[in-house]
């Protein structure tokens, strides 16, 4: 099953949708509307988010890449709510910045409480993956290990979903194809088993540092392939057996109006 917020005939409202696409209300009423009508406007899927943990780094050829070693232990960032935006909405690219670049990402969404979680315990701690593009400032960022405010935080530069999928659902989430298009062409070819610290490794390591709760989510890093994000693109994020995420870039001037 998948699970997915949408606003739709001017409400909000929690979904989910099965194997032959149909869509009904978490309380049982069905929704006559196919998954790709303009009618839908896609939120993030999480309803309550709680804390983001973004992985740098976590994929060997991205950090061979940037022309650094390999992590010996996770590096860990923190991301915080104002970044989301769903499916099919748009994010900025700000005024007077040299190169902007997508990080195409599994998400594990966290569904239970957790402390010191041991690696054999961990997955029955996700409920579900979904898929973002943690989109970077590389202008601001003095160093790939620790990326600051003005990189990784602004408004609706981590577009999310559009939907989670459950756990049990993804027979191999250690083995999916992620690429990244823009603008139709692929740019980003890579697979989950290539990632350096895995999702019951990550579960573990963060479980020992905080308490892990429902609607934290863990984005797992993204694997080489870098381009330039301008105003126009579009850009779509696939994960196989999860979701595909689209995202049109805009200017900052478009994006924030009249609060520009």
């Amino acid at each position: 099953m998948r699970h997915a917020r949408i606003i739709f005939e001017g409400r909000e409202l929690d979904i989910d949708i099965d194997a032959s696409d149909r869509i009904t209300t978490t309380d049982g009423q069905e929704l006559n509307v196919a998954l790709d009508s303009a009618d839908i406007t896609w939120l993030p899927p999480v309803k309550e988010p709680g804390t983001i943990f973004a992985l740098g780094l976590n994929y060997a050829d991205h950090a061979t890449e940037l022309a650094f070693e390999p992590p010996k232990e996770p590096l860990v960032f923190i991301k915080h709510a104002n970044t989301l935006t769903g499916h099919k909405q748009v994010s900025y690219r700000p005024d007077n910045i040299e190169f902007q670049h997508y990080e195409c990402e599994l998400v594990a969404v966290i569904g239970k409480r957790g402390k010191n979680i041991k690696r054999e315990d961990a997955m029955d701690y996700v409920a579900g993956y979904t898929v973002c593009n943690d989109f970077a400032i590389r202008d601001y960022l003095e160093n790939y290990y620790r990326p600051n405010l003005r990189v990784k935080s602004r408004d609706s530069l981590l577009p999310m979903g559009p939907w989670i999928v459950d756990r049990d659902d993804v027979a191999d989430v250690n083995n999916l194809r992620l690429t990244t298009e823009v603008n139709g062409k692929i740019t980003q070819d890579g697979s989950t088993r290539d990632m350096i610290f895995d999702i019951p490794f990550l579960v573990e390591y963060l479980s020992k540092i905080m308490t892990l709760n429902p609607g934290d989510m863990i984005a797992t890093g993204t694997p080489h392939g870098m381009v330039d994000m301008q105003p126009g693109d579009t850009v779509v994020c696939t994960i196989e057996d999860i979701c595909s995420l689209e995202t049109r870039i805009v200017s900052e001037k478009e994006y924030y109006g009249d609060k520009y």
